[in-house]
Protein backbone atom coordinates (compact mmCIF):
# COMPACT_ATOMS: atom_id res chain seq x y z
CA UNK A 1 0.00 0.00 0.00
CA UNK A 2 1.36 3.44 -0.88
CA UNK A 3 1.32 6.26 1.63
CA UNK A 4 -1.46 8.04 -0.30
CA UNK A 5 -3.73 5.00 -0.06
CA UNK A 6 -2.81 3.97 3.45
CA UNK A 7 -5.79 3.07 5.61
CA UNK A 8 -6.30 5.61 8.38
CA UNK A 9 -4.99 4.40 11.73
CA UNK A 10 -7.33 3.49 14.57
CA UNK A 11 -6.34 6.90 15.94
CA UNK A 12 -7.35 9.40 13.28
CA UNK A 13 -5.11 12.26 12.29
CA UNK A 14 -5.64 15.27 14.50
CA UNK A 15 -6.35 18.73 13.16
CA UNK A 16 -2.76 19.73 14.00
CA UNK A 17 -1.40 16.71 12.07
CA UNK A 18 -3.58 17.71 9.12
CA UNK A 19 -2.22 21.28 9.27
CA UNK A 20 1.34 19.89 9.47
CA UNK A 21 0.70 17.82 6.34
CA UNK A 22 -0.65 20.84 4.44
CA UNK A 23 2.33 22.96 5.55
CA UNK A 24 4.67 20.23 4.26
CA UNK A 25 2.89 20.15 0.89
CA UNK A 26 1.35 16.76 1.69
CA UNK A 27 -2.27 17.71 2.39
CA UNK A 28 -4.76 14.87 2.41
CA UNK A 29 -8.40 14.03 2.88
CA UNK A 30 -10.08 10.82 3.98
CA UNK A 31 -12.08 8.74 1.51
CA UNK A 32 -14.64 6.02 2.19
CA UNK A 33 -14.97 2.95 -0.08
CA UNK A 34 -17.96 4.72 -1.69
CA UNK A 35 -15.68 7.60 -2.74
CA UNK A 36 -17.02 10.10 -0.18
CA UNK A 37 -14.36 12.58 0.93
CA UNK A 38 -14.10 14.13 4.39
CA UNK A 39 -11.48 15.93 6.46
CA UNK A 40 -9.72 14.79 9.61
CA UNK A 41 -10.14 14.18 12.43
CA UNK A 42 -12.66 11.56 11.36
CA UNK A 43 -13.24 7.93 12.34
CA UNK A 44 -16.41 7.35 10.33
CA UNK A 45 -17.59 8.54 6.92
CA UNK A 46 -20.30 11.15 7.58
CA UNK A 47 -22.43 9.91 4.67
CA UNK A 48 -21.99 6.13 4.60
CA UNK A 49 -21.01 5.26 8.18
CA UNK A 50 -18.00 3.29 6.90
CA UNK A 51 -14.98 3.07 9.19
CA UNK A 52 -12.72 1.96 6.30
CA UNK A 53 -11.22 5.35 5.47
CA UNK A 54 -8.11 5.85 3.36
CA UNK A 55 -5.87 8.90 3.08
CA UNK A 56 -5.88 10.46 -0.36
CA UNK A 57 -3.80 13.43 -1.53
CA UNK A 58 -5.63 16.76 -1.72
CA UNK A 59 -5.75 18.37 -5.14
CA UNK A 60 -3.08 21.08 -5.44
CA UNK A 61 -5.63 23.79 -6.20
CA UNK A 62 -9.25 24.57 -5.46
CA UNK A 63 -11.87 27.15 -6.45
CA UNK A 64 -13.65 29.59 -4.17
CA UNK A 65 -17.36 28.75 -3.97
CA UNK A 66 -18.52 31.40 -1.51
CA UNK A 67 -17.02 34.02 0.80
CA UNK A 68 -17.75 36.64 3.40
CA UNK A 69 -15.80 39.79 4.19
CA UNK A 70 -15.53 40.13 7.97
CA UNK A 71 -15.15 43.67 9.31
CA UNK A 72 -16.19 43.05 12.92
CA UNK A 73 -14.42 39.93 14.17
CA UNK A 74 -14.56 37.85 17.31
CA UNK A 75 -11.76 38.59 19.82
CA UNK A 76 -9.72 35.66 18.44
CA UNK A 77 -9.53 37.38 15.04
CA UNK A 78 -9.71 41.07 16.04
CA UNK A 79 -6.27 42.02 14.68
CA UNK A 80 -6.95 40.13 11.46
CA UNK A 81 -10.04 42.20 10.51
CA UNK A 82 -10.98 43.01 7.92
CA UNK A 83 -10.45 39.59 6.37
CA UNK A 84 -12.09 37.27 3.86
CA UNK A 85 -13.45 33.93 5.05
CA UNK A 86 -14.18 31.51 2.21
CA UNK A 87 -15.19 27.98 1.31
CA UNK A 88 -13.21 26.46 -1.53
CA UNK A 89 -13.94 23.31 -3.52
CA UNK A 90 -10.96 20.95 -3.58
CA UNK A 91 -12.61 18.17 -5.58
CA UNK A 92 -13.86 15.56 -3.12
CA UNK A 93 -13.92 18.00 -0.18
CA UNK A 94 -14.77 21.60 0.59
CA UNK A 95 -12.46 23.49 2.92
CA UNK A 96 -13.07 26.66 4.93
CA UNK A 97 -10.22 29.12 5.29
CA UNK A 98 -9.05 32.71 5.20
CA UNK A 99 -8.14 34.30 1.85
CA UNK A 100 -4.91 36.28 1.91
CA UNK A 101 -3.21 38.19 -0.85
CA UNK A 102 -6.27 40.27 -1.77
CA UNK A 103 -7.67 43.54 -0.44
CA UNK A 104 -10.87 42.73 1.54
CA UNK A 105 -12.18 46.25 0.93
CA UNK A 106 -11.93 45.83 -2.87
CA UNK A 107 -14.21 42.79 -2.90
CA UNK A 108 -17.84 43.32 -3.72
CA UNK A 109 -18.37 46.33 -5.93
CA UNK A 110 -15.06 46.16 -7.80
CA UNK A 111 -14.09 42.49 -7.56
CA UNK A 112 -15.74 39.11 -7.14
CA UNK A 113 -13.56 36.18 -6.09
CA UNK A 114 -16.09 33.36 -6.62
CA UNK A 115 -14.52 30.88 -9.01
CA UNK A 116 -10.99 32.10 -8.36
CA UNK A 117 -8.35 29.38 -8.20
CA UNK A 118 -6.48 29.11 -4.88
CA UNK A 119 -3.74 27.09 -3.24
CA UNK A 120 -3.98 25.80 0.32
CA UNK A 121 -1.39 26.89 2.88
CA UNK A 122 -1.05 27.24 6.64
CA UNK A 123 -0.19 30.60 8.18
CA UNK A 124 -0.47 32.24 11.62
CA UNK A 125 -3.33 34.47 12.74
CA UNK A 126 -2.41 38.08 13.36
CA UNK A 127 -4.22 38.14 16.71
CA UNK A 128 -3.11 34.92 18.42
CA UNK A 129 -0.33 33.48 16.23
CA UNK A 130 -2.34 30.20 16.09
CA UNK A 131 -2.13 28.37 12.77
CA UNK A 132 -5.03 28.50 10.36
CA UNK A 133 -5.98 27.35 6.88
CA UNK A 134 -5.20 30.02 4.30
CA UNK A 135 -6.13 30.26 0.63
CA UNK A 136 -3.64 32.02 -1.61
CA UNK A 137 -4.96 33.22 -5.00
CA UNK A 138 -3.19 31.84 -8.06
CA UNK A 139 -2.48 34.57 -10.56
Amino acid sequence: MTEENQTADSEPASYDEWLDAIAAGEGFYLESPAGVGSLPPRRVCPETGSTDLTRQPLPETGRIETYSVVHVATPGFAADAPYVSAIADFGPVRITGIVRGIDPDAIGDDEDIIGDEVQLTVEPRETTDDRLVVFSPIE
